[in-house]
């Protein structure tokens, strides 16, 4: 079963708990965009505080504790044998970040709204404004590695080893600029993969023959270990959909760049 879903197929589908995940990083507030319009039984779920810890030498948004995460979920009325379907704006930036965390605590059915609601409001479907909360707790059990994942020393392993995505914008991995993080570059023998090249326009996924021959081409083969990594864990969330989508498992390295950088012994390519 493909992990996305269309406004069409989410409209029919019977009971689903609904997330709406929309976050940029540094603004509009996601809540806000929540509240002025959202798909109908759609409940907010913050990235910061329901997908992440606080920031650290982990990095900037690493995993939740698994009691943490639990409890968010069920406060949001995520249930074990209940389908989870999760949205932001349109590309699935910050839906993959609920759907892989979600999957590696344990649910084994989440879908992405492939094109999110941009793609369920141009369908002609209703929107809902203010806010909702879910109709009873759910009863999530949050159980972990059920996604595999890296730390730095396995990241670098498998740079070398086998294929390792950078999942930014190029030029972040080139060097050339860095807005956030305090050093510019890249984990020495990873491959640019910027995750906007796997939406269209509209920002809806691009289909799993297109997205194979990809990241085919960037090495990631049959009997190949790849892996994948970003600024901070979320935008790599997005290559991993992107690879399941198109047959290929990945390891998350969730800490990504900000986690590598926080050891300064750890070495950086630039170019």
């Amino acid at each position: 079963m493909s992990p996305l879903i269309t406004p069409s197929e989410l409209a029919e589908l019977a009971g689903p708990a609904i997330l709406d995940v929309r976050w940029k990083l540094g603004g509009p507030p996601g809540a806000e965009s929540y509240r002025e319009g959202h798909v109908p039984g759609a409940v907010f779920c913050d990235l910061n505080a329901d997908l992440a810890a606080p920031a650290g030498p982990l990095g900037r948004h690493p995993l939740p504790a698994p009691g943490a995460f639990q409890d968010a979920m069920r406060r949001l009325g995520v249930s074990g044998s209940r389908t989870v379907v999760v949205y932001d704006e349109a590309d699935s930036t910050a839906a993959a970040r609920a759907w892989w965390t979600l999957r590696y605590f344990g649910h084994s059915d989440v879908r992405v709204l492939d094109g999110g609601l941009r793609a369920w409001i141009s369908a002609g479907l209703p929107v809902a404004e203010g806010e909702e909360r879910a109709a009873a707790p759910g009863d999530f059990v949050a159980r972990p590695d059920g996604m595999p994942v890296l730390d730095a020393g396995q990241a670098q392993e498998l740079a070398a080893d086998g294929v390792l995505l950078d999942a930014r914008a190029a030029e972040r991995y080139r060097g050339e600029v860095e807005p956030i993080d305090p050093v510019a570059g890249h984990i020495p023998g990873a491959i640019s993969a910027p995750t906007s090249e796997n939406v269209d326009p509209a920002g809806r996924f691009h289909l799993p023959d297109f997205l194979r021959e990809r990241f085919n081409t960037l090495g990631a083969v049959p009997g190949v270990r790849v892996g994948v990594y970003c600024g901070s864990g979320v935008t790599a969330a997005h290559e991993a959909l992107a690879l399941e989508v198109a047959g290929i498992q990945s390891a998350l390295y969730v800490g990504s760049w900000s986690n590598w950088v926080a050891d300064p012994a750890r070495p950086v390519a630039t170019g």
